[in-house]
């Protein structure tokens, strides 16, 4: 291996970004929005959040930007606003069953997706970069919250 010079982590990252978004890209171009669609309806699928606001908080998204995400994803039958039973006045977005399989579908896909990009290391290897990437992202996001860290 070639002797590792300062420049050569962000070609790295970028490198591995770039393979990592043709897949995406490939996998949701059906998807409204793409690989953020993606992110949105998996988010809604894994975990409760309870509104809008807290959605676009979660996903470091713009709340403008995240209503036409969410109007999209509606329109094509993934999601559904609900009334909230704790709050009437707020909205809960909910998978549909059909939000559900094309969520399931598109994490076995990204998953071998991911499998080809990581395709140079070992299992173990693997392991480790994906762990210390979740903690940089989480270190990343935690010091902005709030902030469209996934935006253009």
């Amino acid at each position: 291996m070639a002797p590792r010079h300062a420049s050569s982590f962000g070609w790295s990252m970028s490198v591995v970004l770039r393979r990592w978004q043709q897949f995406a890209d490939e996998t949701f171009k059906d998807l409204p929005h793409g690989a953020r669609g993606f992110n949105l309806l998996s988010v809604v699928v894994h975990e409760e959040v309870r509104t809008q606001g807290a959605l676009a908080t979660r996903l470091a998204v713009d709340r403008t930007v995240l209503t036409y995400v969410i109007d999209d994803l509606e329109k094509a039958g993934l999601i559904e606003r609900q009334p909230d039973p704790r709050d009437r006045r707020a909205r809960r977005i909910v998978a549909t069953e059909q939000g559900r399989k094309v969520q399931a579908e598109g994490e076995e896909r990204m998953a071998d997706a991911e499998e080809q990009v990581l395709g140079g290391l070992t299992e173990d290897q693997r392991e480790v970069f994906r762990e210390c990437a979740d903690r940089a992202a989480e270190a990343i996001y935690n010091a902005s919250p709030g902030a469209d860290l996934c935006g253009p």
